[in-house]
């Protein structure tokens, strides 16, 4: 009898890959057949660890497709391998889900999206940050309208793993190498969130700064952006500060956002805090997971792309969406390099 699962096949055996390893053991419609690695030894190591039958070096990538039939590939790799893995990916007609960033360029990006159009499979962005608990939780309350209108966000982040002279070696050496880093690697992260809590960006202000000199990129960012609803988002943000979480890589800093009946806040620990005008603050109740990666949104994305795989609805993050919040990335790095106000064209794409 046929296996009734999704077969899916995991590419990259890097310190991020563990999370997305962990979540489809965790879901039972998937079965990881194979997974692929530059160094077959590492490959294997996290096949044993996983219980995944097969690994391959990446070289060998076509033959596995042949070989292995997969529904879908999951690409966990640096961003200036995925166009190539895409393109063969897509050209066999298998679907794709994909870390960000996306490419190393906009222009490698919408080539991408072009080859998605040619091809039967399906094409899902893993952008994680926007299936975090809080999230999708204050994306609940500003549906109900208990707070009213919003008008205005903040967000602190201060993650602290990019001081010193060993920064990013012991989980992410690459990043030292990235010409642009913060913005590119984890500002998108903010950019897109705060498109899924409030929609399109009319505008967008960037400055940006390096604060330790042994990497190559920015380390430091302050973004404003005005969205096409009047609310204002500031992101004031560092890899080099610490914060005084137990976990800074949880929820990954604090928030505040305003709204015509009162204000919410989110604490390190994911809690939530309600304070409607003239009016006591109260604990919204809710119960944000502990369990994976920054409250188990890995988890959540990867069961929404299950879902999606099946059903075939639309993902949340398709690329042809998706290119809103790249377009913001370029957009954020040209303000930075003018030091003026950017009038963004993201609302217009959609390829």
């Amino acid at each position: 009898m046929k296996d009734s699962k999704l077969r899916g096949v995991c590419v990259g055996a890097g310190y991020f890959a563990q999370f997305q390893y962990q979540a489809w053991n965790r879901i039972p419609e998937v079965k990881i057949v194979a997974n692929v690695n530059r160094s077959i030894e590492k490959a294997r190591q996290v096949a044993e660890k996983y219980d995944i039958p097969n690994s391959y070096p990446l070289h060998e990538i076509e033959n596995l497709i042949l070989t292995e039939k997969p529904d879908f590939i999951d690409i966990i790799t640096p961003p200036e391998t995925h166009k190539e893995i895409c393109e063969i990916a897509l050209r066999n007609n298998v679907s794709v889900i994909c870390q960000k960033p996306v490419a190393p360029t906009l222009s490698e990006c919408t080539e991408i999206a072009e080859m998605i159009k040619g091809s039967s499979a399906r094409f899902m962005v893993h952008e994680n940050w926007r299936w975090q608990p809080w999230y999708r939780e204050i994306k609940s309350i500003l549906e109900s309208g208990v707070i009213g209108q919003p008008n205005h966000l903040s967000f602190q982040c201060r993650l602290g793993d990019g001081w010193g002279e060993d920064a990013y070696l012991a989980r992410q050496p690459f990043f030292r190498e990235y010409p642009r880093l913060f913005i590119y690697e984890t500002g998108v992260h903010f950019l897109d969130t705060f498109r899924y809590l409030f929609g399109e960006v009319d505008s967008i202000y960037a400055k940006i700064a390096k604060r330790n000199p042994v990497i190559k990129g920015e380390d430091c960012a302050l973004l404003i952006a005005q969205f096409e609803n009047g609310v204002t988002t500031v992101l004031d943000a560092n890899r080099y500060n610490e914060s005084k979480s137990e976990n800074p890589r949880y929820t990954f800093g604090t928030l505040r956002l305003d709204a015509s009946k009162g204000h919410l806040e989110l604490m390190n620990d994911g809690s939530l805090e309600i304070k409607l005008l003239g009016q006591v603050p109260y604990r919204h109740s809710y119960s944000p997971s502990t369990d994976g990666f920054a409250g188990d949104c890995v988890y959540q994305l990867q069961k929404h792309f299950v879902e999606g795989m099946i059903s075939g609805n639309p993902f949340e993050s398709e690329l042809s969406d998706y290119l809103r919040s790249i377009i913001l990335v370029e957009e954020a790095y040209e303000s930075a390099k003018l030091s003026q106000v950017i009038n963004s064209r993201s609302s217009k794409a959609h390829i």
